[in-house]
């Protein structure tokens, strides 16, 4: 065959391969702007678009979503009687309904925490995480993104080195993508001791997962009686006494008993997913899950989304708890970059008289990222919603406050990333006096911040920051 031949038959094959493709988006059904998306870049962007979908569309991700599902089954048939505590919270109107969009999207019931206690910054989170560590007598397990070699990922290396030699069990999952200086040398001290250490879905050539399906979870559990979560990182830039003044400011949580629960069961679905040798027994149940005694407390409810789950849990609670707000809705983000659906919930919050409050970074830790936000507090700033920078620092909180039905605490950002293609978990609290705290920070926080103006005069900087705009679905 000469090259004129071996063209068309290139062409040929490859319209055909564009046409089943286009079939098969059309059938699996997903929104017109996703699937106008990937037709038009078949035609514009011929070979490369092929190759883009093959490695990252919807396919793959179906496979990854069906290996998870055997992980997520491996747990959850034999913890389905783990999570029967003593007594459920009575909750009042508001906070029933909440928690009912979150049950019905099988997060679990509200459940009573012995004891909640709210980390304000990175140092009170070392140490609270600390003293975990060290009282461990059974079990130790840490999920983190971002979990860097400095010197506060070496040094809590260490402590979990330390636990394991005497006899604790030790279990690490880290991001691979968000954790790209981690390799074996520096885990060697750890695994020596006994402790396990995985990568949560390594990138490989053949096998390339870029931004999708990672584990932005940053939370920790021992021995099943205390829990951690929120977004503070295992990295020199959550600690003030490592970077100063320069300290991202952050919010954490520190919750005791039967919540702790359904974090574990998190935990150990990823953990078994990325290839972790965890087998639960009638035997070694409770240990892992300890029984609950407290019948009361502070009411939590532990809320989790992923890409293998299509309801987007989070995505839903977090838009209910915003549409059905009567006085106040408070939100501390990182990365403000909602979807049509959740802007026009927030813009219709304030034209029905709530306070709605927003306090973003002024400069984020992604350029791209900032870039986008921007457009969004442009818009939302001229809607009538307060929009406040904060910093420098970096902001790197995720909170939100909802009258004084709830109060939430989390790991996920308010992006359609969070939503939709990281893991994420949530802990949002039915309680007031924890509302109220997490109210007094958020205040304290708008006390050092400036309202989001206008920037004029500044056109090159606009148009690149609505280019960056285009690309918010996967920001």
């Amino acid at each position: 065959m000469d090259a004129l031949q071996w063209f068309w038959l290139f062409v040929v094959s490859y319209s055909l391969w564009v046409i089943v493709a286009c079939v098969s988006l059309l059938l699996e059904r997903r929104s017109p702007t996703a699937t106008l998306a990937w037709i038009f870049a078949f035609v514009a962007i011929p070979v490369f678009s092929g190759i883009y979908y093959l490695m990252f569309g919807p396919r793959r991700l179906h496979r990854r979503r069906r290996r998870y599902s055997v992980a997520r089954r491996s747990v959850s048939r034999n913890v389905s009687g783990a999570d029967d505590g003593p007594g459920r919270p009575e909750l009042n109107p508001d906070a029933a309904g909440l928690a009912a969009v979150a049950r019905r999207l099988e997060q679990g019931e509200a459940t009573f925490a012995s004891a909640v206690t709210l980390l304000d910054d990175g140092d009170a989170t070392m140490k609270a995480l600390e003293q975990g560590i060290l009282e461990a007598r059974h079990h130790v397990h840490f999920e983190y993104y971002i979990w860097e070699p400095d010197g506060v990922g070496t040094h809590f290396r260490d402590l979990l080195a330390a636990a394991a030699k005497r006899g604790v069990e030790v279990r690490v999952l880290y991001d691979a993508m968000g954790s790209p200086n981690m390799n074996d040398k520096f885990w060697a001290p750890l695994r020596e001791a006994g402790g396990e250490v995985i990568a949560f879905n390594p990138v490989r050539l053949l096998r390339i997962t870029f931004g999708n399906f990672r584990t932005h979870r940053k939370i920790a559990i021992c021995d099943g009686l205390a829990g951690f979560l929120g977004g503070i990182n295992m990295h020199e830039p959550a600690s003030a006494t490592r970077s100063g003044k320069n300290a991202w400011r952050d919010q954490h949580v520190r919750i005791d008993g039967e919540p702790v629960h359904r974090i574990q069961r998190l935990f150990l679905e990823n953990w078994n997913y990325s290839g972790g040798q965890f087998k639960l027994s009638a035997g070694n149940l409770a240990k892992y899950f300890p029984p609950a005694h407290a019948a009361r407390g502070v009411p939590v409810q532990i809320i989790a989304s992923g890409p293998d789950d299509t309801t987007a849990p989070l995505y839903a609670f977090f838009l209910t708890a915003i549409s059905t707000a009567r006085k106040r809705i408070w939100i501390e983000t990182p990365y403000l970059i909602p979807d049509e659906p959740l802007e026009t919930a927030l813009r219709i919050a304030d034209l029905r008289g709530v306070d709605v409050q927003i306090i973003v970074p002024k400069e984020g830790d992604s350029k791209l990222v900032t870039a986008a936000s921007r457009t969004y507090c442009e818009s939302m700033r001229k809607a009538g919603i307060e929009i406040y920078e904060y910093g420098p620092p970096m902001l790197h909180a995720k909170t939100m406050v909802i009258d004084e039905t709830v109060g939430i605490v989390g790991t996920a950002n308010l992006d359609n990333r969070s939503f939709r293609l990281n893991f994420e978990v949530a802990a949002a609290f039915y309680d007031k006096e924890v509302v109220e705290q997490l109210a007094k920070v958020f205040a304290t926080d708008r006390a050092i911040a400036r309202h989001h103006k206008r920037r004029r005069g500044r056109r090159l900087s606009a148009l690149l920051e609505s280019l960056a705009r285009l690309a918010s679905p996967v920001l």
